[in-house]
């Protein structure tokens, strides 16, 4: 049967006509390498559009199913069910030689390459696409991504949420109305390489415990060691390694696999070596001890300050009326060779986020509502074009979607080759006078919003509220720009103690270790132009106080070429953007801090910082506290 209008011409679409494999999984919790799968359905779709094959499995998880009030697969439905391993070989067949798609696509794909990782197979997927992220370029007019939500936007029947079959044959009609939307728009498809993965190559290593206690400094001369104090150790000891950290740790000290300014002593046999911990040490005038004095003093170590738990408060009305935001100092306190972005950003207040159905009187100005696309240009003409639609009310595109209503062209900007497509979909066209007196014109034909995140300017600020008598949701942190040719950007994320410190390596979230060892912390990729940090903050331990997200590129090109960069926060991965922000004064920066969510008492905030650097991705690492191999 086919699962597309004849409107829908697939042939027609070039690159958008494809093999398709979809597919959709119930699991028993949401952490892919600790939970099951319970039911999987995969339908196969042709370039023509044409349905190819369908299967769906209850699964015998061998586990407690979860959530049975979410998913109604109790112990009694799944009894008798093949266990994963005796499907695998049908499902890698489907898989195969196909573009596998989802809603939230690396979440089913984790769960599928922990269950072939299981059944000592390899999951056959060389490429996915995401859904959710071929949805949020084209940003249709709805509350929110969520799978019924989209499916009553395109009309497609729902008949049975989470049934794992009928939310396939769901994802069908959406990802085939999506990539029609996508066509009319002229998209890139959001793809992500898959290469084979292995589960011994992609298990997180166990949890550690953070330090209890605030780092009290510096050891004093002769002076006793005090609970929460940074220790380092370097060289040959008598007694071995791990037995040393392990009665350390046990006292409440705090271990740290690097030297940095906030280390309160080095533990070392070797005085004069020359190794990279005992040169910084020299270097930041680290108080230096030997092992044997270490053992005599971890006999009599002396209290320390434990670090208040915070939880974050739930915010049932904008108590916290309005936000003063500042230029972010604290990563140029602790990172070497900065260099501050221009302009310098404004001050600005941001009101606490409305409630549900309450009216938003805070966007103000010419362009209230309004989000424009900029072409062409000097960098710095157009950066300075898109700080003005944010000083009018307005919001500063990244890309081309159904959410532009207007595009200013400056200089060469008719040459884009976006401008073809904005022709022939009657967009309003401006030259860069229009943002100095923008005319107010017809908003009948634009697609508004019925949710219209905050704009955060550079440097501001915004509460990220807690639901009342709900569980606390998980925020997402997005990153996206314009797709380049010729460099990768790669998202990462450092989890940072008072100190501005990573309390262990791990807490360097990056490609090669996409999740933190407790998992509050991932890295998600949905697609060559979008990256994501999904952030549990309520899981965090009360050591962690910052959370910082930064992009760097890998190779010689700059953030000054790859243009600007949006990110945007959402409390969910289908959730409404609550804020966004365009991050464009880049010049000659390889990495570039995009955000920092951070406690402030009972609340956590985000900050839009846009704050960058001429070196690579290793120095600002180092700067954080995190040990790299030269």
């Amino acid at each position: 049967m086919s699962l597309v209008s004849a409107s829908f011409d697939l042939p027609a679409m070039g690159d958008y006509a494809r093999d398709w494999a979809l597919v959709d999984v119930e699991t028993s919790g949401l952490i892919a390498r600790r939970d099951r799968e319970l039911a999987v359905a995969v339908i196969t779709i042709g370039p023509d559009g044409e349905q190819t094959g369908e299967f769906s499995t209850l699964l015998d998880p061998g586990c407690d199913p979860g959530a049975v009030e979410v998913h109604g697969l109790t112990v009694e439905r799944l009894r008798g069910a093949p266990t994963f391993d005796q499907v695998a070989g049908r499902i890698g067949a489907m898989l195969q030689d196909r573009v596998l798609v989802a809603h939230n696509a690396q979440f089913d794909y984790d769960f599928l390459a922990y269950e072939f990782a299981r059944a000592r197979m390899w999951l056959p997927v060389s490429q996915r696409l995401c859904t959710l992220a071929l949805n949020r370029q084209v940003d249709p007019p709805t509350d929110d991504m969520k799978l019924g939500t989209l499916a009553a936007h395109y009309g497609v029947p729902q008949q049975r949420a989470h049934d794992a079959l009928d939310d396939t044959r769901v994802l069908a009609g959406i990802l085939l109305a999506s990539l029609r939307e996508a066509a009319r728009l002229d998209l890139p498809l959001p793809l992500v390489s898959c290469p084979p993965r292995a589960e011994s190559q992609f298990t997180p290593k166990p949890p550690k415990t953070p330090c209890a206690y605030r780092n009290p400094g510096r050891m004093a001369p002769g002076g006793p060691l005090l609970q929460g104090m940074k220790i380092a150790i370097t060289g040959e000891t008598a007694h071995a390694r791990a037995e040393l950290v392990g009665r350390a740790v046990a006292a409440g000290l705090n271990m740290m696999t690097s030297v940095s300014r906030h280390t309160s002593v080095l533990v070392t046999n070797e005085p004069a070596s020359q190794s990279a911990k005992a040169r910084r040490a020299a270097a930041e005038g680290v108080p230096v001890i030997d092992e044997h004095t270490f053992l005599r003093l971890l006999a009599d170590v002396r209290n320390g300050t434990v670090h208040e738990a915070t939880v974050a408060a739930p915010l049932t009305a904008p108590s916290t009326a309005e936000v003063q935001a500042t230029v972010p100092a604290s990563a140029a306190a602790s990172v070497p060779e900065v260099s501050v972005l221009t302009p310098s950003a404004p001050s600005t207040t941001v009101p606490a986020p409305r409630q549900p159905g309450e009216a938003d009187s805070t966007l103000v100005g010419p362009l209230m509502s309004r989000r424009v696309l900029v072409l062409g240009g000097a960098h710095a003409d157009a950066a300075a074009a898109r700080s003005r639609v944010v000083e009018l009310g307005g919001s500063a595109a990244v890309n081309l979607s159904t959410s532009v209503t207007d595009v200013v062209v400056l200089a060469d900007g008719d040459k884009d080759r976006r401008m073809s497509r904005i022709t022939a979909l009657g967009l309003p066209v401006h030259d860069a006078d229009w943002l100095m007196f923008p005319i107010s014109t017809n908003l009948d034909t634009a697609v508004i919003r019925p949710k219209e995140p905050h704009v955060l300017p550079r440097g501001g600020v915004i509460d990220l509220p807690m639901p009342a008598g709900k569980p606390a949701p998980e925020w997402y942190i997005t990153a996206t720009w314009a797709p380049q040719g010729d460099c990768e950007i790669d998202v990462v994320a450092f989890i940072l103690d008072e100190d501005e410190q990573v309390l262990f390596d791990e807490d360097f979230i990056f490609y090669g270790a996409p999740e933190s060892p407790a998992g509050t912390v991932r890295l998600l990729t949905g697609g060559p132009a979008e990256q994501a940090i999904a952030l549990h903050l309520a899981s965090l331990p009360p050591a962690t106080r910052k959370v910082v997200v930064a992009a760097a590129i890998d190779g010689p090109a700059t953030f000054g070429a790859v243009g600007p960069i949006q990110i945007g926060a959402a409390p969910g991965t289908s959730g409404s953007p609550l804020t966004r922000a365009t991050l464009d004064a880049a010049t000659t920066e390889r990495t570039l801090l995009l955000a920092e969510i951070y406690r402030r008492g009972p609340i956590w905030r985000l900050r839009a910082i846009g704050q960058g650097y001429d070196h690579a991705l290793d120095s600002l690492a180092r700067g954080y506290g995190v040990d790299i191999a030269n």
